[in-house]
């Protein structure tokens, strides 16, 4: 293991333990929620000055899957290698400019775990969960009570923050001032119908499928890829659907190898039944139940499920996170499970409520005064840039700058990032180039749209 860095990531996980101490079962770095539930955080000062810099939650998607993989894999100051013990420093970590608070969420996900093991949660008991999270951190953590408050996550975080961010913004004690989204799910609708489009353009579908889409799932110029009631439309998306999800590609980036090479969508190991984890490939909520039923039945033959993102490599993570040293330095309870980088459980038992977030995102934009980021990396097919462009434009903010490409230095050089459109207190951005990780894939063009956000910078 590489002592050195982590023997600095541990001092200063210790450094930013609450100073009052936290007394309750789930030990030091956990904030307990709604009486029974423990959710572990990892909280990351700013390298810059802790006292001023504003404060940042971070929460990756799923639902289900563990933010403690945008620490470790993404924007965190250290990052795990492929050895699983040897951590490298980042010099692109968010954490340069702000003071990050990773939380696992909900109760079930990474570390974070409920005194009753009952891990069926839903959409607004998350938000309330994450919310009373914050209020328990900034009273662990005083002295940052009146820093900015940025809230911030990807994919499955497009419900997560816009929800939490609703009831964050009636509480005068938070000083919210704006979110951000990256490659997040804001539209059902919209995100499956552009996928296909998508799919097309990038040269996945071929002419006698599209043309089969366009005779079936389209009428009068509009397109229904969603939840068309034609048989034969439906039998088309699923074909287009087969290729983009079970023909090999890496749905989180279009242009990546698959890691570990092409996956089966289930397979057994060690008498678990495991499952790669397919994003919101299902036409609407109805068959993504079923799927789900259909999986918890099969994992009842089993000993347990387990539930692995597709083309991830996630083994570096859990290797280093449950290595008994850096648990114990962790303060990890004894109740935690080990650490797995998404949860079967949790993800196949959630409710998912909302179906689109417009509601919430006119809400945050009609007060005025919140600054409001959707990021996309461009080759994403989970949650794809252009169904979220789509899911922006449908806001009818009015126009600040046309969309443009931005710019950012590689080095001594100036180079485009993607593209950007701004609204009043809105921006919709793309990252060349990018999957769904974008702080993985594109580090120093991610610090860079970070750091113009939440320094309220122009793109």
């Amino acid at each position: 293991m590489s002592r050195d860095l982590t023997s600095v990531f541990m001092r200063q996980l210790k450094r930013n333990l609450p100073q009052n101490g936290c007394k309750d079962v789930c030990g030091v770095t956990c904030f307990t929620v709604a009486e029974n539930k423990h959710l572990h955080y990892w909280f990351v000062e700013s390298q810059k000055d802790p006292e001023s810099s504003p404060v940042v939650l971070w929460l990756n998607g799923g639902p289900g899957c563990s933010s403690l993989d945008g620490l470790l894999t993404e924007h965190g100051p250290f990052l795990v290698q492929d050895d699983g013990t040897t951590l490298q420093y980042n010099p692109y970590s968010w954490n340069m400019i702000a003071n990050v608070l990773y939380l696992e969420s909900p109760a079930g996900v990474g570390f974070s775990y409920s005194d009753d093991k009952k891990y069926a949660t839903n959409d607004s008991e998350v938000s309330m969960n994450n919310y009373l999270a914050l209020k328990e951190f900034f009273r662990l953590f005083p002295e940052y009570s009146k820093n900015e408050l940025f809230l911030t996550g990807e994919s499955y975080g497009g419900i997560y923050i816009p929800t939490l961010a609703e009831r964050v913004l009636e509480d005068s004690s938070l000083n919210l001032q704006g979110i951000a989204v990256g490659n997040g799910l804001s539209s059902y609708e919209l995100n499956d119908n552009s996928l296909v489009y998508f799919a097309y353009y990038h040269g996945l579908l071929g002419e006698s499928l599209w043309a089969a889409l366009q005779k079936y799932c389209c009428k009068d110029g509009q397109c229904n890829f969603y939840n068309n009631n034609d048989t034969s439309c439906s039998a088309s998306v699923s074909q287009a659907q087969q290729i983009v999800y079970n023909s090999g590609l890496n749905m989180y980036n279009l242009y990546a190898d698959c890691a570990g090479g092409v996956p089966y969508s289930t397979r057994v190991e060690n008498g678990r039944l495991v499952i790669h984890d397919l994003g919101n490939n299902f036409i609407n909520l109805k068959w993504s139940k079923l799927w789900n039923q259909k999986l918890l039945a099969l994992g009842s033959v089993f000993k347990s499920l387990k539930l692995d993102p597709p083309c991830v490599n996630s083994t570096p993570s859990a290797m280093y996170l449950n290595n008994p040293y850096v648990k114990s330095a962790l303060h990890i309870s004894p109740d935690a499970l080990n650490w797995e980088i998404c949860s079967a459980e949790v993800n196949l038992n959630y409710n998912r409520i909302y179906t689109d977030m417009k509601t919430q995102y006119l809400k945050i934009l009609g007060a005025l005064k919140y600054r409001v980021l959707v990021y996309n990396g461009d080759v994403d097919m989970a949650c794809n840039f252009l169904g979220d462009e789509w899911f922006v434009e449908s806001l009818k903010q009015q126009v600040a700058v046309e969309r443009r490409p931005w710019l950012y230095y590689n080095g001594e050089t100036q180079q485009i990032g993607g593209f950007v459109k701004e609204f009043s207190n809105l921006s919709f951005l793309t990252v060349k180039g990018s999957g769904h990780m974008v702080p993985t894939d594109k580090p120093i063009a991610a610090f860079a749209m970070f750091k113009r956000f939440i320094t309220k910078q122009p793109f």
